[in-house]
């Protein structure tokens, strides 16, 4: 009979195996999105084009997560669902090598973000029961600190290529590293724990109230988030940095994001979800620095602290779910989560492209704006959900 400490051992080699597949993954897409913004640009994209690709790209991904997350409740069939999901994203990568017009690149784009969408709510899921064992905020940040070492790989590969050889072969690239994420999928599988049994009479209950009031507060952070994508989109537009400098930043920006994960997950299990108030914070201080610095040294912060709120989202924002919805609603908790993200995502994405062609100063305001309403939020539910929101 395996002991305690064997079944600790096997449930951490599997959620190591778990972020290898993302490892790969976060290589072939996060190298993708560190020159989307500045390919679009050499496209002729417009400002508002670029904050209709991301936002929509987004929102086309978190609504595919609302019925993926439905299916894998209803279904438990979470190993199909995260192959099919991972097959559309990663293929769609390399596809982009191929784009020598809007008409085929935005289609592409996408169909990444459906295929993202599609198989993360299953394996969140899979995800949160191993977390079980060795705590939701460490499996999550064990996770995502592995992932994100993918996503500092591929963009420095990337830069490397686009300074030799051009964008488009950056993208063919790619079909290496989605290549092994797949393979390591199957792995995975072989590795996975048995999943826990649910009561056959266990009603769907209705997702709590205190749910929707931490989607709001979710929903206003990333109002004030600028996708890199534009960001990229700026930097090539301002020719303040050489194009494969671009990508170097997002891998600064993955870095820290993988460090401040990881920080953020065992913060989460130590103190709660008190640990969100970095988030709101860190994005006041990212949104100038991006947008009216001009010295390189500047623009080099802005992606730290950008990819240092991205940090804190990964390793403590959905895991806070955990706390807040019974575990039989967990698939459709993500997936709803996810549609209301997308949406918020979105609208200051369309918002932050209106007014970057205005003044990008007013770009700011709009984000500060959303940046403070959440944490006005963010205190009136640490106030009345104490309980919900304590270690």
């Amino acid at each position: 009979m395996p002991t305690p400490q064997t079944q600790d051992t096997d449930v951490t080699r599997f959620v190591v195996r778990l972020g290898l597949v993302s490892l790969f993954a976060d290589f072939a897409y996060e190298g993708s999105h560190a020159i989307l913004g500045a390919f679009l640009a050499t496209l002729k994209a417009s400002p508002v084009l670029v904050g209709l690709i991301a936002g929509a790209g987004e929102l086309l991904g978190a609504g595919v997560r609302f019925f993926a997350g439905h299916l894998a409740d209803r279904t438990r069939r979470y190993w199909p669902i995260m192959a099919a999901g991972y097959l559309a994203n990663l293929l769609a990568v390399p596809a982009l090598a191929l784009a020598r017009d809007l008409w085929i690149a935005v289609p592409l784009i996408w169909a990444e973000r459906l295929g993202k969408g599609f198989r993360t709510p299953a394996r969140n899921v899979v995800l949160a029961q191993a977390g079980e064992r060795l705590g939701v905020g460490r499996a999550f940040g064990l996770h995502t600190i592995l992932d994100q070492f993918g996503a500092l790989l591929g963009p420095l590969m990337v830069a490397g290529i686009v300074a030799g050889f051009g964008y488009h072969a950056a993208f063919a690239s790619l079909l290496v590293p989605a290549m092994a994420s797949l393979a390591m999928l199957v792995s995975a599988r072989a590795l996975a724990p048995p999943l826990k049994a649910r009561p056959a009479a266990e009603p769907m209950a209705a997702l709590p109230p205190v749910f929707y009031g931490y989607m709001a507060f979710a929903a206003l952070t990333v109002m004030g988030l600028a996708h890199f994508m534009f960001f990229s989109y700026h930097l090539a537009v301002i020719h303040r940095l050489a194009p494969p400098w671009i990508p170097v930043l997002y891998a600064l920006a993955m870095a820290v994001n993988g460090l401040t994960a990881l920080v953020a997950g065992r913060l989460f299990d130590r103190i709660g979800l008190k640990v969100l108030y970095l988030l709101p914070l860190l994005l006041l201080i990212a949104d100038p620095l991006q947008f009216l610095s001009q010295s390189p040294l500047a623009l080099a912060a802005a992606a730290a602290v950008w990819g240092a709120a991205l940090g804190v989202q990964d390793g403590a924002l959905r895991a806070g779910i955990t706390r807040l919805v019974p575990a039989p609603r967990l698939g459709a908790a993500f997936g709803l989560f996810d549609v209301g993200f997308g949406l918020a995502w979105m609208v200051g994405s369309l918002a932050m492209g209106a007014l970057y062609r205005i003044r990008p100063g007013d770009l700011v305001s709009f984000g500060a704006a959303t940046e403070v309403l959440a944490l006005g939020v963010l205190t009136v539910l640490v106030s009345r959900t104490k309980k919900a929101w304590s270690p």
